[in-house]
């Protein structure tokens, strides 16, 4: 049986993890898939935060481009990311996994809102808890969020979630030579300035030594392989 070797994570999901084949909107198909990985890790006794975005239904730095003022477009995308939270928590739940959602912004009917100690106890009693609304403040990405839930709730990694399998000196997509690093530092993601996370977040855990591990979330099964130590995606790191 497979061991974990983090006890308590942070997972990021980018609100696009969630789109399925969808342009647009939450593919509950999907979101079942992740609910059902995020059940065996909670299963392994691997106790899970998530924070989600909210880029599939709303993206405050777009809108603000187009002629709304920016803290208005950027709540509107932290509100976003409640949505999202919401519709994770209901597939965790359906998944037999008890689930909160806490907020940044006060909602109260409709999550809980973030308070330190709640969260901690809700991990500590096997529950998962999705952090929604990013920081509760504008200018701030869902990266920077999750650097700073991780650090709050003593997180020992940050997995970040995306559709390569790792970190890249270029764009895989568009270059077919782009070499992928198993491991790097954090010095040098922000000196080659590689698109990992955005360069707060990653100075954020540079300088709390929080690893993060960068990691495809396509391939069923690396949530589980990731927690357990297999060397799947990119770990990004201190000197060695």
């Amino acid at each position: 049986m497979d061991t974990p070797v983090y006890k308590r994570v942070l997972l990021k999901l980018s609100g696009e993890a969630l789109l399925g084949k969808k342009s647009f909107g939450i593919d509950i198909e999907t979101v079942e898939t992740i609910a059902d990985e995020v059940r065996e890790v909670a299963n392994l006794g691997t106790q899970v935060a998530i924070v989600v975005g909210g880029g599939n239904i709303f993206r405050g730095v777009e809108i603000s481009m187009k002629g709304i003022e920016r803290t208005s477009a950027d709540h509107m995308g932290m509100l976003a990311t409640v949505m999202n939270g919401l519709a994770l928590k209901n597939c965790l739940e359906h998944n037999g996994i008890a689930t909160r959602v806490q907020t940044a912004i006060e909602m109260k009917e409709v999550a809980e809102q973030f308070i330190i100690g709640r969260a901690l106890r809700h991990l500590e009693k096997g529950r998962v808890v999705i952090f929604a609304a990013g920081t509760g403040n504008p200018y701030f990405t869902t990266d920077t969020a999750a650097a700073l839930r991780a650090l709050e709730i003593n997180a020992d990694v940050l997995l970040k979630a995306t559709k390569v399998d790792g970190v890249y000196d270029k764009d895989p997509v568009t270059n077919a030579d782009a070499r992928r690093f198993d491991t790097i530092t954090y010095t040098d993601v922000l000196a080659k300035n590689l698109k990992v996370m955005d360069a707060a977040a990653i100075s954020m855990c540079r300088d709390n030594a929080l690893p993060v591990v960068v990691f495809n979330l396509e391939i069923r099964g690396n949530i589980r392989g990731v927690i357990c130590g297999q060397s799947i995606g990119t770990f990004v790191g201190d000197e060695k």
